[in-house]
C-alpha cells in the first residue's frame, strides 16, 4: 500500500556537500570528503558510507590528566572514511562556523564536533576572580576549520566593545578571542542576603574585543544556580555553580 504524505519529501537529506551543515536546528551533517572530524564521542546518530570510529576519551595522556585534574574537557572520537556522518546531542540546538587562524574559548559541555585541523586543550581562563574558585578552565578550540556547538534554545552573540557586558556563567557557551573575562559578585545587599539572596551572586564580565554567545538556559534546576543532582557540570559556569551551592 502507497505512503501518502509529505514526511519522506519535507525531511529529505539536505544536499549540501559543504564540510559542516545543518540538516535541522538539531542535527548536523558533516561530509567526509573532507578529511576526519573529532566528534563528540557518542553523537552520531547516523551515517551513509563507510564511516569508521575511533574512541580517544579525554584526547591523550595530557589531556586525561588535565580533564581529572579540573574536571573539564571533552570525550571525542575521531570520524574517518567517506561518506556523510549525522551527529546531535540530546536534540539540543547546534550552531556551526567557520575559524580562520583564530581561537574561540568554549565551555565542554557545548563542543559537538569540529575539523581535524582543529587543535583543542583545556586552559585556564585568566580571570582576578578566578582565585575564587581556586582557578577556572574552559576548553579552547584553535587553528582553521569548522566548529559545531551545541546551545539550549537560539542564542544570543552579545559585542563586548560596544558596552559593559555580563551574563550568567551557566549561560555563557563561548566567548572568542580579544575577549578578557572577570568574576563579579553582586549579593545584591544585606538586605538582600537576609532574604535569601537573588540568586545571581557570582556573574561573568566581559571587555575586550570580540563576541561572547548566551543561550537561553541556565543549565540549573529549581532552587538555585546548580547543575545536575551529583554534579556540579563542566566548564567555569559548572565551577561558578558548584560555590553557590
Amino acid at each position: 500500500m502507497p505512503i501518502h504524505g509529505t514526511l519522506f519529501t519535507e525531511y529529505q537529506e539536505n544536499p549540501s556537500a559543504d564540510p559542516f551543515v545543518l540538516q535541522n536546528k538539531k542535527m548536523l551533517k558533516i561530509s567526509m570528503q573532507y578529511g576526519p572530524v573529532w566528534a563528540r564521542t557518542g553523537s552520531m546518530v547516523a551515517y551513509q558510507g563507510d564511516v569508521r570510529f575511533e574512541n580517544t576519551g579525554s584526547g591523550g595522556l595530557n589531556k586525561m590528566l588535565k580533564s581529572a585534574v579540573t574536571g573539564e574537557g571533552v570525550k571525542v572520537m575521531r570520524c574517518t572514511g567517506s561518506g556523510e556522518l549525522f551527529v546531535a546531542d540530546l536534540a539540543s540546538e547546534i550552531q556551526v562556523f567557520y575559524l580562520e587562524n583564530d581561537m574561540v574559548s568554549v565551555n565542554g559541555n557545548n563542543v559537538l564536533a569540529f575539523s581535524s585541523s582543529i587543535e583543542w586543550d583545556i586552559h585556564r581562563v585568566q580571570a582576578r576572580g578566578g582565585m575564587m574558585a581556586g582557578g577556572l578552565f574552559n576548553v579552547s578550540l584553535r587553528g582553521t576549520g569548522y566548529v559545531a556547538v551545541t546551545t539550549k534554545g537560539d542564542p544570543v552573540a552579545l559585542d563586548v566593545a560596544g558596552s559593559p557586558t555580563f551574563a550568567d556563567a551557566q549561560a555563557v557557551v563561548l566567548w572568542t578571542s580579544g575577549v578578557q573575562m572577570d568574576i563579579r559578585v553582586d549579593t545584591g545587599g544585606l538586605g538582600s542576603m537576609i532574604r535569601g539572596g537573588t540568586g545571581e551572586t557570582f556573574q561573568m564580565a566581559f571587555g575586550g574585543q570580540g563576541y561572547v554567545l548566551v543561550q537561553p538556559s541556565e543549565s540549573v534546576v529549581e532552587g538555585g544556580h546548580q547543575g545536575p543532582a551529583g554534579s556540579s557540570g563542566s566548564g567555569v559556569g559548572g565551577m561558578l555553580g558548584g560555590l553557590i551551592r
